[in-house]
């Protein structure tokens, strides 16, 4: 895949007080960063198992559009667990690039464990949210960033399982740079930030947010760590804080970006520290409903 740009909008410039550079992962062939894992980590699994009879993931969309846009690519069969009440928009877009779609459970975590049990019912390759491979493959939107970008201050990223934030660690210290990497997540769903202010993971009970892409309750422990190590802090971020975002991006960069990637605007708007810095916001992705993005315009 092509370099996805990163643009310094005067209008967010003005807005924030600080010089604020946009890696626009809405660009990507589905609209999200996830493709990139994806790219590489279905590469890597028909290399090594050239007879593999197909794979099956669960997601709120963004990885499950990754998944089936690759697996397509490879003639693999590509089977998607998405959660009761998942995005429409995302649902048809990932059946459309060729997945087989299956409803189950209250939330991600609750699809997770079903299409864990599916794999083993149907000799399935099973691909959980977090792996060496995606966190490989998503970290290149890093390695373009700090190519293109010298000198930032602080790296702004939401969560939702931990590649996109594990990636831009990665890249941050393979290159010895000084930039802060720092987490965003929603009010509504701070498992990551609860676990890393108290060393451990721990679940919550829900996750009911604006921002699917960061509606996780259960975090990875893998990310968990690579995140305690590398990342300055957490930010949490309200419902409205979130919405605000995703309309200073339509009136500011006439860009169309969902909720979990609109959060990491979010966060800076409410850093005191980010007067007069270089910072760079990672906008994940642009797949957002209708409706919800109404709301968030009319809010």
């Amino acid at each position: 895949m092509l370099p996805t740009p990163q643009y310094a909008w005067p209008l967010l410039n003005q807005r924030a007080g600080c010089e604020v550079w946009v890696k626009h992962e809405n660009h990507t062939a589905t609209g999200a960063f996830k493709v990139r894992g994806g790219i590489v980590l279905i590469d890597a699994l028909k290399r090594a198992k050239p007879k593999l009879p197909g794979v099956i993931s669960a997601t709120r969309g963004n990885h499950g559009q990754s998944i089936a846009w690759s697996g397509r690519r490879h003639g693999l069969r590509t089977v998607i667990v998405v959660p009761h009440g998942n995005s429409r928009d995302k649902n048809l877009a990932m059946r459309a690039w060729g997945a087989e779609l299956i409803e189950h459970g209250r939330d991600f975590d609750e699809a997770k464990d079903h299409a864990a049990m599916l794999a083993r019912d149907q000799g399935l390759e099973f691909i959980g949210p977090f792996h060496p491979e995606l966190v490989a493959g998503v970290g290149s939107y890093a390695l373009e960033l700090f190519s293109a970008v010298a000198d930032l201050d602080a790296v702004y990223v939401p969560i939702g399982c931990g590649s996109g934030i594990c990636g831009l660690i990665a890249w941050r210290d393979a290159l010895g740079l000084k930039t802060k990497i720092i987490g965003v997540v929603s009010e509504q769903a701070d498992c990551y930030a609860l676990s890393f202010e108290a060393g451990k993971p721990l679940e919550t009970p829900s996750a009911n947010t604006f921002a699917d892409g960061m509606a996780v309750r259960v975090p990875v422990p893998a990310a968990l760590d690579m995140v305690r190590a590398g990342a300055e802090r957490i930010v949490r971020v309200s419902e409205d804080e979130i919405k605000a975002a995703v309309r200073h991006f339509y009136t500011d960069t006439h860009n169309l970006i969902e909720g979990a990637g609109a959060a990491p605007l979010a966060a800076l708007m409410k850093d005191q520290a980010r007067k007069g810095g270089r910072v760079a916001l990672i906008a994940s992705g642009g797949n957002i409903d209708r409706e919800a993005y109404i709301e968030a315009l009319s809010s």
